[in-house]
């Protein structure tokens, strides 16, 4: 009797500790990123044509920030603003560069992370993270400094090269450093034509055996499988909703007859398609159903409840590859797309849930950008952000707990443009092909489609502004810009 006793109390003792054990695990963390996704362009966000109702359960169970902001307006200096902390005007990377062409057998990649740079992915390594992404990375090609493996990154599977990524059916992706075969045949990734085929085998020449997406979101799933013992940081980087247009047949299908399409025969850039306003919202809901699948997985594995998970776009909406941002309302009542500076091309969704932690159904107006997420890690898993970063914790509104610092301005430059958030003022720059620089000023709070240029009428706020644009960057020898200390 006393025996059994003893073994009772022995098997309480070691749950009540493994109880503790659980508790005091550290959160898992996945952040999800569209590429290209437009503010307007998910049901939480007022999309009436695209249905996203996984991304939308997240808003439903967490919080939708209504002034968050992309890193850039364009794809690689957006990633490097967000695994830094650093924004364009001091990031590393600040545009996209190539280092290779287009055919099968030039080299991959653009302009690489430099070594020295500090990732979230490093930062979780130390605090014991299982780490990987899965996606598009565009930091560094095969070999260089920049690879992932080499930025923090237990495990990368997608594509290295953001140019090969432009084909949603490559010949390959990556598995680490090793090429993943995948049987599809190459195939040009833009291409004209001057008039639509009768024939489906014609437009059948743009698609391939295996679809990109279905293969990394398998990777994805095995990651959170081999890892549900310890804590781990997946960063699913989805190409989608990225041109070119291409989306298998069954994702097609759900939209094929809604929409009053017209052939896209490839005259503004990628491949030409059939239904185009067909392919790329079937594009957006098959990968908010892969995120499903993401959200399912974590679910079935007990590990919800200790997981965040947050979700955001790379930059706005694009204007080329036969996508109609007009007839979606992709950037929502915003001004500009992709590659801008204005609203349109930087203010982006993002939404996170985190049970027990952030309150269900919340919103924020909170104005944050990518450089935040980096200290919020840090904040979340209990280590000191890198001292040279841009960013500020939004830990506090996503917690509704303790008081939220406020950024005294945001910053972007990219090429001949430069911007400039403080408030509720906005400060935009174009410098023409002549060399001038042409200066707007807007208050978003009265004018959030950025109509009314407020420069002359406000020339002290202009010259504010400009001043602590100013002063919020260096320069940087592989990204010269107008706005250069030397200029």
């Amino acid at each position: 009797m006393k025996s059994n006793l003893f073994v009772a109390s022995l098997i309480l003792i070691v749950s009540i500790g493994l109880d503790a054990l659980a508790d005091e695990r550290l959160p898992n963390i996945v952040y999800i990123l569209a590429d290209d996704l437009g503010y307007g362009e998910l049901g939480c966000y007022g999309q009436k044509k695209i249905k996203t109702p996984n991304i939308d359960a997240i808003a439903t169970a967490g919080i939708k920030f209504t002034q968050h902001y992309s890193g850039s307006p364009v794809c690689a200096s957006s990633r490097c603003v967000l695994m830094t902390g650093k924004h364009t005007g001091r990031s590393y990377i600040r545009g996209n560069t190539e280092n290779g062409g287009w055919g099968p057998d030039q080299p991959e990649g653009q302009t690489p992370l430099a070594s020295d740079e500090i990732t979230i992915a490093e930062i979780l390594k130390r605090k014991g993270y299982a780490t990987a992404v899965v996606g598009k990375w565009g930091l560094g090609g095969p070999g260089s400094v920049g690879h992932p493996n080499f930025q923090g990154f237990d495990f990368f599977y997608g594509y290295l090269c953001q140019r090969v990524a432009h084909n949603y059916y490559p010949t390959h992706l990556w598995e680490n450093h090793d090429v993943d075969v995948l049987g599809n045949s190459y195939f040009k990734a833009h291409q004209r034509i001057a008039q639509a085929p009768e024939s489906d085998d014609r437009w059948n020449e743009y698609s391939g055996n295996v679809y990109a997406t279905d293969r990394m979101i398998e990777k994805a799933e095995d990651f959170i499988a081999k890892n549900e013992h310890k804590p781990f940081f997946l960063y699913y980087a989805s190409v989608v909703p990225h041109v070119a247009l291409q989306v298998p047949e069954d994702s097609l299908n759900e939209y094929r007859d809604q929409f009053d399409d017209q052939p896209y025969l490839g005259n503004k850039g990628y491949l030409p398609h059939p239904y185009p306003r067909a392919a790329y919202a079937a594009m957006i809901t098959r990968m908010d159903r892969n995120i499903g699948r993401i959200m399912k997985q974590l679910k079935d594995r007990g590990l919800e409840d200790n997981t965040i998970v947050m979700f955001s776009s790379d930059n706005g909406p694009t204007f080329n590859g036969g996508v109609d941002a007009k007839f979606f309302e992709s950037a929502g009542p915003l001004s500009g797309l992709k590659t801008s500076a204005r609203e349109g091309g930087i203010r982006v969704p993002m939404v996170a849930k985190w049970p027990g932690k952030i309150e269900p159904d919340s919103t924020s107006d909170h104005i944050s950008a990518f450089q935040d997420v980096l200290p919020t890690v840090c904040e979340i898993v209990g280590v000191d952000a890198p001292k040279d970063i841009d960013g500020i914790s939004f830990l506090p509104t996503l917690s509704n707990q303790g008081d939220q610092k406020k950024h005294a301005y945001l910053y972007w430059e990219l090429k001949q443009q430069q911007a400039l958030r403080m408030g509720d003022w906005k400060l935009y720059r174009r410098a023409g092909k002549n060399g001038k620089i042409n200066e707007h000023l807007f208050n978003l709070k009265d004018d959030l489609a950025e109509q009314k240029n407020l420069a002359k009428s406000h020339p002290e706020k202009l010259n504010e502004l400009i001043k602590t644009a100013t002063a919020a960057r260096f320069d940087s020898p592989l990204f010269p810009t107008p706005f250069d200390s030397s200029n």
